[in-house]
């Protein structure tokens, strides 16, 4: 597995074996890290993830002043309480991070001071109507770009608390609702309209928080008083999907993912595959800083295929493109739909998808909300685009090992936004 700076070439794989540890899990390390900074006291976060997106995090909350080391592989923060942040000297930049402006501008809506955040050009296409619209409801003036569109700027203050119901399933607009009624004096409470993932009310709870769950809706009192904790952060189920898919679909595979998070508002992919005819085990179950943990043993299996659809879309969303790589060499294919939010991702993930499976000789047609990969079919080795999104990247490596010939990703170094360490990890698990 070679690469120059921009391009990575992918040999085929014979098998894969041995064990992998992934780098810790992007949604809960963006969390872990904007709480900490306002708990009371030092929080120390052990396997924080390596990601791009997760350092952009870290460069915003230092630029409102809080102190961020790393000692040990393990990332320490200084909280300063809810009101120990200070007004930044420069706007914050959140990179190609979605997760990081959603979230916490939550936390600048409550700040006595202007904040503005921006990030990459990816990041000013996508649109905030989201979280402005609760955000101002709770009191605080928001300005963006053609009324919707990054930089945002956030004029703060004292807040409100309200009772939202989500228009559309995020658990970023949730975590962004529920992070502004920390400071709120009395209960916010948001209402989804499909259970979303939970990290952020675990995370809460760990840091003192007092948050009720009820059917669907998600309750804090405010205002909170958090205090700082030693925290680990489990290992990415997002990236562990790039892994899995490669030893279902390589021969003679197997392999061992170690201490993955398995929490059941994310471990849909686990369940998925497992209907799809996968062999995957769960071992070494436990239970750490209230998120399930456990090490997968996968290997090689000759899967049905599937129908991504409805809720199960919302629940797979971010692996939807190394599914549509494992659905070409199924049984009878993979079909997806209520998948529109896919088209507004770091790429048109539809478009992008669609595009390399067809440069590597495989059929798909695609609808405006989805598309359908017809089964056993087999990778040409060929020349694929990142299309600068880094699951893109990811996927389109794993179809490389699995094709005929050899595999060049153009812009393939964009992996590092969530995975820096993803080539060279596959490269150590692959036999020739």
């Amino acid at each position: 597995m070679t690469h120059s700076s921009s391009q990575q070439l992918i040999h085929p794989a014979r098998s894969l074996k041995g064990a992998v540890r992934l780098p810790g899990d992007k949604s809960i390390s963006h969390r872990y890290a904007m709480l900490a900074a306002i708990a009371s006291g030092e929080s120390r976060i052990g396997n924080y993830s390596t990601g791009a997106d997760c350092q952009s995090t870290l460069n915003c909350i230092r630029t409102l002043g809080i102190p961020v080391h790393e000692a040990e592989g393990d990332v320490i923060i200084g909280g300063r309480g809810l009101r120990g942040l200070q007004a930044p000297g420069a706007p914050l930049d959140a990179g190609n991070s979605g997760s990081t402006i959603r979230m916490l501008s939550g936390i600048a809506a409550a700040q006595p001071f202007v904040t503005h955040i921006g990030g990459d050009e990816s990041i000013s296409r996508r649109p905030m109507q989201r979280i402005m619209k609760p955000l101002v409801e709770m009191g605080a003036t928001i300005f963006a770009r053609e009324g919707k569109f990054p930089p945002l700027e956030i004029h703060g203050g004292p807040l409100y608390p309200i009772s939202y119901t989500l228009p559309v399933p995020s658990a970023q607009v949730k975590t962004c609702v529920l992070f502004a009624g920390l400071f709120a004096d009395g209960v916010t409470t948001v209402k989804e309209p499909v259970r979303t993932r939970d990290h952020s009310e675990l995370a809460l709870r760990e840091f003192g928080a007092e948050v009720d769950t009820e059917g669907r809706s998600v309750i804090i009192r405010g205002p909170a008083r958090l205090e700082g904790r030693n925290l680990v952060v489990p290992g990415d189920l997002s990236s562990a999907a790039f892994f899995l898919a490669a030893a279902l679909m390589i021969p003679g595979s197997e392999l061992l993912i170690e201490g993955v998070g398995l929490n059941p508002t994310r471990s849909l992919l686990v369940d998925f595959l497992v209907g799809m005819g996968a062999s995957i085990r769960v071992v070494n179950p436990a239970r750490r800083n209230g998120e399930a943990w456990g090490d997968l043993l996968v290997s090689a299996s000759t899967l049905r295929g599937g129908v991504i659809e409805k809720e199960s879309t919302a629940g797979l969303i971010d692996e939807i493109p190394v599914l549509a790589v494992l659905g070409a060499v199924s049984e009878q294919g993979l079909t997806v739909r209520d998948a529109a939010e896919l088209r507004v991702k770091e790429s048109d993930r539809i478009a992008s998808v669609a595009s390399n499976l067809t440069r590597m000789g495989v059929k798909v047609e695609t609808t405006a909300d989805g598309f359908h990969v017809p089964g056993r079919q087999r990778f040409r080795g060929g020349q694929v685009d990142s299309f600068g999104d880094h699951r893109i990247a990811m996927a389109f490596a794993v179809a490389g090992l699995a094709a005929d010939d050899e595999t060049t990703i153009d812009n393939a170094q964009v992996a590092s936004v969530s995975f820096p360490e993803f080539y060279a990890t596959l490269a150590s698990i692959i036999e020739r």
